[in-house]
């Protein structure tokens, strides 16, 4: 812990050689120090002494809206000495206790909009300590998530951890519902899009899941990995849903087959699309009856996948972008 002299520290208790202000600009610049010391410590991941240097920063400055900050960073502190496989253990677990105070304490004091991203990551962390492998109380994280939303309107992540909050508890009506708030808060953003197909992925519908991702390709037609997106979604659909009947399964295969030929389309050198497309043509040969077609299809496949190699060596190479 970094001392001043004697002398003045005395001053500043008692008041005497020095006026009030000459006591507080003293203790400002010790609470930068400190502070100075904490930040490197903390990103030297020495834990145990950034917990130290940020607890006598907010001794010596506990109003300062540079300083409030330090209450994420010494909850986070206490946060990564905590051990999940340790839970139970007395000392263990009151490091995750003390991280979230401190946690919440950020949240609440935080308000200088100059630092409201260190304010949005003192709330996901309280939500993540309150997660499954932690604390596991999700009724403590639903009213943060729904606080972090009030927040940030148009942040997608937040409602798809609030949506998984439902999801996991068996409500799946809100957690749908949750998705498409996200979607109609920011229609722009391809993640609301891409995660409403995981999660109706997850819960076997699958039109629903080709809607969603068609609306991200509206959004972004140019954009190769849009389309490629929904084709393993459409090979996953035809080579793993053992319900369905030979001729099923070849019509997902050629919506999946036109699906990354847009892809390809738009970037030929697509090394994800053209592996999919050769599973696509494998897929597509187990429904062909023409054995001449079907070792057509086998024989195109094997050409793509060794473009697909070449490329990827290309670029191991340093030779394609």
């Amino acid at each position: 812990m970094r001392k001043f002299s004697s002398q003045v520290v005395f001053a500043c208790v008692v008041g005497l050689a020095l006026p009030a202000a000459g006591c507080g600009q003293i203790a400002n610049l010790q609470a930068r120090m400190s502070f100075r010391d904490a930040n490197a410590r903390y990103q030297a991941q020495d834990w145990r002494g950034a917990v130290a240097a940020y607890e006598e920063t907010l001794e010596k400055n506990p109003t300062s809206p540079e300083f409030l900050t330090a209450y994420f960073f010494l909850g986070n502190s206490y946060d990564n000495q905590y051990q999940p496989s340790r839970r139970g253990d007395a000392g263990n677990d009151e490091l995750l206790t003390k991280a979230v105070e401190n946690y919440k304490k950020a949240a609440e004091l935080i308000t200088d909009p100059n630092y409201s991203q260190i304010r949005t990551l003192a709330l996901q962390y309280l939500v993540a300590a309150y997660g499954p492998d932690k604390l596991n109380d999700p009724s403590q994280a639903e009213p943060l998530l729904r606080q972090m939303i009030e927040m940030e309107p148009r942040e997608v992540p937040n409602y798809v951890l609030l949506s998984q909050l439902y999801e996991d508890s068996g409500d799946y009506e809100t957690a749908e519902a949750t998705l498409v708030k996200a979607r109609e808060a920011n229609p722009g953003d391809p993640a609301v899009y891409t995660n409403l197909a995981a999660y109706y992925d997850r819960q076997g519908q699958f039109e629903k899941l080709v809607e969603a991702l068609e609306a991200r390709i509206a959004q972004e037609p140019s954009n190769p990995e849009a389309h490629y997106t929904l084709a393993t979604y459409y090979f996953n659909k035809a080579s793993r849903d053992f319900s369905l009947s030979t001729a099923e399964k070849a019509k997902y295969t050629l919506a999946g087959i036109a699906a990354v030929d847009q892809a390809l389309a738009l970037n030929a050198t697509y090394m994800d699309a053209l592996v999919y497309k050769g599973l696509l043509l494998r897929q597509q040969a187990l429904t062909e009856k023409n054995v001449d077609r079907q070792q057509g299809l086998l024989k195109e496949a094997d050409e793509l996948r060794n473009r697909a190699e070449e490329i990827r060596k290309q670029k191991a190479a340093g030779l394609s972008e």
